[in-house]
């Protein structure tokens, strides 16, 4: 039996052991021992050779590993956690889950299609206390009053750098109001930021808008600005109780 081979069968023996669960709760075993204590010091040659074979045949058997059974062990664990706080447990769960699944952005995405995501935002959670109710139909709550607005900053002529910010707001509520920043290199694409706390502490804190624009910043999508402002009016979803005088 050859390295390779012995290697694929430790690899194999440990996964099915449970190493991958292990590895997680202990932080991958603090950097796999410091990576094997910098792959046995320095023995020269003989190391490089080492290295290069765990190298080759660690990469490609893990990356084509499914680890998507361990995603449910993985909730497990974080249960455990939450089960020693007084956090909204929840609510944490549910936004765990929401960024562990992966969502596959076009290549490109508008920033008309970046507001109609808020627009949705919007409507599902708008402060209705202070809303009018209307009493056409059906009683409803009145419509409310989006836009999105796009603000480049002043750079000096020479500056091949460019950053530029959407701000998206609601009329009749600025706790749904939120600013995602833009920037481009010369001709390049612009490409979206967007940067929050994630921690577990963190994660009740999280709404639906955050979580898309959270991974949208990481998808490598490019970002196209096919309008500088947008208004429109939008129902929200809440539906009041009937009360007639």
């Amino acid at each position: 039996m050859n390295i390779e081979e012995s290697i694929k069968d430790v690899i194999t023996t440990k996964i099915n052991e449970g190493l991958i669960e292990k590895l997680v709760a202990e932080n991958l075993e603090k950097g796999i021992n410091k990576s094997l204590e910098n792959l046995l010091c320095s023995y020269g040659d003989v190391t490089n050779v080492i290295e290069s074979k765990i190298k080759d045949v660690m990469i490609k058997q893990l990356s084509s590993f499914d680890y998507s059974k361990y995603v449910a062990k993985l909730d497990h664990v974080l249960i455990e956690i939450l089960e020693h706080t007084s956090l909204d447990n929840k609510k944490i769960l549910e936004n765990f889950k929401s960024l562990m699944i992966d969502v596959e952005f076009p290549k490109v995405v508008k920033v008309s299609e970046i507001f109609e995501q808020y627009k949705q935002y919007v409507t599902e959670n708008i402060d209705t206390e202070d809303l009018e109710i209307c009493y056409d139909d059906e009683p409803s709550y009145e419509y409310v009053s989006v836009s999105m607005e796009i603000e480049y900053e002043d750079k000096r002529l020479w500056s091949r750098f460019k950053n530029a910010k959407i701000i998206f707001e609601c009329e009749e509520d600025e706790k749904l109001n939120y600013e995602v920043y833009l920037s481009k290199f010369q001709e390049y694409p612009w490409a979206l930021s967007f940067k929050t706390d994630t921690s577990i502490e963190s994660l009740r804190y999280l709404d639906e808008f955050k979580i898309y624009l959270l991974k949208l910043s990481h998808s490598g999508s490019k970002i196209e600005i096919d309008e500088n402002n947008l208004e429109d009016d939008v129902k929200p979803e809440a539906t009041p109780e009937a009360t007639f005088n």
